[in-house]
């Protein structure tokens, strides 16, 4: 898999929660603004997601089993969009901390992703 497209994706994770993270020490929901960084990020795993079942359909393996890297994958593209559903239903800073929390999470997947893959 892409070591820099991986890197990338974790390191604008955690920029992504340390934003809605000052936001929620703020006291403030998630704003428009937000929800740019967020599509961004998503677009960035969708890239992730692509590249992945490609090199896959190319028949590289990942160390740790292709199932559980294909999961993962799934895992990563579906946390961000979840996380800012969720926080589109709690208009309070609460919805930042949730998005700061997926951001957190999907950094720990991207880490993840890097082992599986035999990095």
């Amino acid at each position: 898999m892409l070591d820099a497209l991986t890197l990338v994706t974790g390191v604008a994770a955690l920029l992504l929660a340390a934003w809605c993270g000052w936001a929620a020490h703020r006291d403030q929901p998630t704003k428009d603004w937000h929800f740019i960084g967020m599509a961004v990020l998503t677009l960035l795993v969708l890239v992730q997601l692509v590249v992945g079942i490609l090199q896959l359909a190319r028949g590289e393996k990942a160390e740790q089993g292709t199932t559980i890297f294909v999961a993962y994958l799934i895992g990563a593209f579906a946390c961000i969009p979840a996380v800012g559903f969720m926080s589109l239903a709690e208009r309070t800073r609460w919805g930042s901390v949730t998005v700061a929390a997926g951001g957190v999470v999907l950094a720990v997947l991207e880490v993840r992703l890097y082992d599986i893959w035999g990095g």
